[in-house]
């Protein structure tokens, strides 16, 4: 059974190994180098009850984990935040994603956000189809923004507003 919780210092080992996995084979970041476990233990920490880490964990392994980040710095971007989500290669396609998505979004809308926003590369349509299903809806399509292994690639943008405010 996949038990769903915050992310610890001592989950940071196994948050890398996931996340250098997708560095280097995946168009799902476009981070190109791998991380370290110590610039993986400040990003950690740089986390708060507003921006969680979440892990999957099950049998005793993280099979993946899930982050929101702050959009932006600027005070106006408080209520948004941009939602990660990275699973262990052999655990795909079994769920995980899905649980993690579900309960992000969950922390997320608890936490008092009213929008998260999610970047998926071209071509990367099981994350694509996750979002969406998830309630994540396109905005929009930023063209060759990014290059990974050799090509230009576009990224689609994504939101998932929780509660619709109007404001006079």
């Amino acid at each position: 059974m996949l038990n769903i919780r915050p992310a610890t210092k001592d989950d940071v080992q196994a948050i890398t190994e996931i996340y250098n996995e997708a560095v280097l084979n995946t168009l799902a970041t476009f981070d190109t180098q791998p991380k370290s476990i110590e610039e993986q233990e400040r990003w950690l920490a740089s986390h708060d009850a507003r921006h969680p880490v979440l892990v999957a964990e099950e049998e005793g392994v993280v099979a993946g984990w899930a982050s929101l980040g702050a959009w932006a710095d600027r005070c106006a971007y408080a209520d948004t935040a941009e939602a990660s989500l990275y699973v262990r290669k052999e655990c795909r396609g079994q769920g995980v994603g899905r649980e993690l998505s579900a309960a992000l979004l969950q922390a997320g809308e608890s936490a008092g956000l009213h929008t998260v926003l999610a970047r998926i590369t071209e071509g990367n349509e099981v994350s694509l189809r996750l979002a969406q299903s998830a309630g994540f809806e396109l905005v929009g399509t930023m063209r060759e923004v990014g290059r990974k292994f050799g090509r230009l690639l576009d990224v689609h943008l994504l939101q998932r507003i929780f509660e619709r405010r109007v404001e006079r």
